[in-house]
């Protein structure tokens, strides 16, 4: 199996394929100024659902959930079925970076921790096309908390990801495509540890045994091993900014 093929099986039995929680999401929706008014939503890179799910069950929104990856969209589906929601959500399989929707298409574009894989402002500069006048942007993005930090984890993140910066320089960014802030918050650590890696961790030895005969298996373990315990040793340095902003009438 490939690195993209095993990355899927890890994650696809997951409530999450990144950080969040149900708390954040609402927060985040707080923010954003959604009601229960049923919104056109469009949940990019929405992995097994879970913010797509929050936010039909919660505030009654229409919910368009895209990801690249049909076996995450399959799981999505299951549970919408079993929830009742099949009137809400719809799935599509495409690349966030062609995203086949009509310009001002959703009164919302929401994306949590996914952006990274084309980049904050690669990723903004696209999807705000896609709102309508007035529409809401809501985006969950790797952020430095500080404005300097231990070499170590400066390090692992600028080579994992040179996007990685502070919260006022991704504010600039989100100005500097006509969005204005309406709310900004840091996920919260039950985000990353109850949803995202203590979950994470319970699965990597059955992981590993159903790939044993997989040296990249091994491999992709030992990355995510190392990246929860780089996030525990240094989660006052850095963590995810969550990002709202509307996109201006003038």
């Amino acid at each position: 199996m490939h690195e993209l093929e095993l990355l899927v099986a890890l994650h696809v039995e997951a409530e999450r394929q990144g950080p969040g929680s149900p708390d954040d999401t609402r927060l985040a929706a707080k923010l954003a100024g959604i009601t229960s008014d049923g919104l056109d939503i469009v949940d990019i890179g929405c992995g097994t659902g879970a913010s797509s799910i929050e936010l039909a069950r919660d505030f009654n929104a229409t919910v368009t959930a895209v990801d690249l990856f049909p076996q995450f969209l399959s799981r999505l589906e299951q549970q919408v079925s079993a929830l009742g929601l099949s009137d809400q959500i719809s799935t599509v399989e495409a690349d966030m970076t062609d995203l086949p929707f009509p310009d001002a298409s959703f009164d919302v574009v929401w994306s949590e921790g996914a952006v990274y894989n084309m980049g904050f402002t690669a990723g903004v500069a696209a999807w705000k096309r896609l709102l309508r006048p007035g529409g809401v942007m809501v985006i969950s993005e790797i952020t430095w908390l500080t404005s300097s930090r231990p070499a170590e984890i400066d390090e692992h993140w600028r080579a994992e990801y040179p996007e990685i910066d502070t919260a006022p320089a991704k504010i600039a960014i989100l100005q500097e495509n006509e969005l204005s802030l309406r709310g900004y918050f840091v996920l919260s650590e039950a985000g990353w540890e109850e949803h995202y890696y203590q979950p994470m961790e319970q699965r990597l030895d059955d992981f590993l045994a159903r790939h044993s005969d997989s040296p990249l298996a091994s491999e992709i373990v030992d990355g995510e091993r190392r990246e929860i315990e780089l996030f525990r040793t240094y989660q006052d340095y850095y963590g995810y900014g969550f990002y709202v902003a509307a996109l201006d009438t003038d």
